[in-house]
């Protein structure tokens, strides 16, 4: 599999060995599984092309296949030191999960929008990009506000359940547990602000959320509490407003 012309201007760096390891993963899928993939691509940081290579060593990579059952399997493997994520995904498949607005979008979208491609004949990357993209400009606010409460109420059920850990003295899950409260409240900010990240790390930074602690973070629900109110529909309700979904 040749290099695609979307690469142009990416920094992959020479001595970067997660380009190097990316690049020798696409041409064994290639001769292996030429018949069946449609396209091949780096997502995450190192696609964006301001990763300097001195983070974790580490390669996220798509196959997108013409079958749903074909290609390589999904596997996670670490090779010449560079762990590599491969994810194997139906074209049709695919572009499914990329209309769809859930409440883990903001740590999902960055997937569809950049990517570097290592083999995409057809164009294919710049469809799903587009499919997204035109997913986004017909959703109506509503959408990320149920997406969003959905979100809230993840990250208030891990903070309450951190709460009490810390009670009990039970001081390594309640860290554990608050983690998941600060990143429920960036993917709530996220899908408030139809704001995507390039991961769970990026997503507590830019929102604020990294290391703050058990009050900061229940702040910070209560505030989003109040916003998904005057959004038309608070977090609380009835047993009726249960049911009626």
């Amino acid at each position: 599999m040749s290099a695609s012309s979307e690469q142009a201007g990416v920094d992959r760096g020479l001595d970067d060995r997660r380009w190097t390891v990316a690049e020798r993963v696409a041409e064994a899928i290639g001769r292996r599984f030429s018949a069946e993939v449609l396209a091949v691509a780096v997502h995450g940081p190192l696609a964006h092309g301001d990763d300097d290579g001195g983070g974790d060593r580490e390669v996220g990579m798509l196959v997108v296949t013409y079958r749903p059952g074909t290609g390589p399997p999904v596997a996670t493997r670490r090779v010449d030191g560079v762990l590599v994520d491969l994810t194997v995904a139906a074209a049709e498949d695919y572009l499914a999960q990329a209309r769809v607005l859930s409440p883990l979008w903001p740590l999902t979208a960055d997937r569809y929008v950049t990517t570097q491609a290592l083999h995409d004949p057809t164009g294919w990357l710049r469809m799903l990009r587009d499919e997204h993209l035109g997913r986004l400009a017909r959703a109506r606010p509503a959408e990320f506000s149920t997406a969003a409460r959905q979100a809230w109420y993840r990250g208030s059920a891990a903070h309450a359940r951190a709460a009490r850990l810390a009670e009990w003295y039970e001081t390594d899950q309640a860290l554990l547990m608050l983690g998941e409260a600060r990143l429920a409240a960036a993917t709530v900010t996220g899908l408030l602000t139809r704001t995507y990240f390039r991961d769970p790390g990026d997503a507590v930074r830019r929102t604020g959320l990294a290391g703050a602690d058990m009050t900061e973070v229940g702040t910070v629900l209560a505030r989003q509490a109040d916003e998904l109110t005057a959004r038309g529909r608070p977090v609380d309700g009835t047993v009726d407003d249960l049911l009626s979904g």
